[in-house]
């Protein structure tokens, strides 16, 4: 595979699968129905299930497994990673083409609101909806990445064998929080993806049926993706923190360039 195809799959299958999903959601009233499904609020919203309709409800699995096997890293990236990790970045590529398709949302509004005079009844809430999605998809990524938050000024005094500890702690207690969640909000996340809970607005998205059921799925995979931190950074070798870990050692160079320094 060429330099210029793999670069085009970094962003194209991730555009595909947010293309899809996106029909998916906004048709989850027609599909839930055609399952068996029913509520007033389904059938407020119902329309006849097309072929259409199934030919990309069964391209979402595929583009996703796609966009798995050709995501790469990027140098900044954490460079040791498995088949789990692969799915971790490639919802990362997914969110961070939200983030673009947000913006650009926001900007259009701004430009209809104050320039044409016109607003939307729909980007206020379309950039809320898609805030939720990267709030929610963000913290997978950030785990794969070990970007959250961790304090290491005790964890750098300890032996390895202590540290190892920790990290069990750590990650059972992750793990322990995953299953309180979905225990606690199983039944309300399903009742609102059944009935097709939405926003009540104009524009009526359907924020919470939509919102709850992925925030569980993301926080399963939260936990799964520290089950695959502790197991894959089980041998590695004690590292020491200190802040010149916050510093870019590209941006410093670039900067002296800049300076014409040496």
């Amino acid at each position: 595979m060429s330099a210029e195809t793999k670069n085009f799959s970094q962003w194209i299958y991730p555009l595909a699968f947010i293309a899809c999903s996106a029909w998916v959601i906004w048709h989850g009233a027609a599909y839930i129905m055609a399952f068996g499904g029913y509520t007033d609020a389904l059938a407020a919203r119902y329309r006849q299930i097309i072929i259409l309709d199934y030919v990309i409800l069964l391209a979402l699995p595929v583009l996703f497994i796609a966009g798995m096997l050709t995501v790469r890293r990027a140098k900044m990236e954490y460079q040791d990673w498995g088949i789990f990790d692969r799915m971790s970045v490639f919802i990362g590529r997914v969110t961070m083409l939200l983030i673009v398709l947000l913006v650009s949302v926001m900007l259009y509004e701004v430009a209809a609101r104050y320039v044409f005079e016109s607003p939307t009844l729909w980007a206020n809430e379309l950039s809320l909806w898609m805030a939720g999605f990267v709030f929610v998809l963000a913290g997978l990524y950030a785990m794969q990445q070990r970007s959250h938050i961790r304090i290491y000024l005790l964890y750098d005094m300890m032996p390895r064998g202590l540290q190892k500890l920790c990290d069990i702690i750590s990650t059972g207690l992750i793990a322990l929080f995953a299953m309180a969640l979905i225990y606690g909000g199983y039944g309300e996340a399903k009742a609102k993806l059944l009935r097709w809970e939405t926003f009540g607005t104009a524009f009526d998205p359907p924020i919470p049926a939509t919102l709850k059921p992925l925030t569980l799925v993301v926080i399963t995979l939260v936990a799964l993706q520290a089950i695959a931190n502790l197991i894959r950074d089980w041998n590695k070798e004690p590292e020491v923190h200190s802040a010149a870990d916050d510093i870019d050692a590209e941006d410093i160079e670039r900067l002296k360039k800049q300076i014409g320094s040496d």
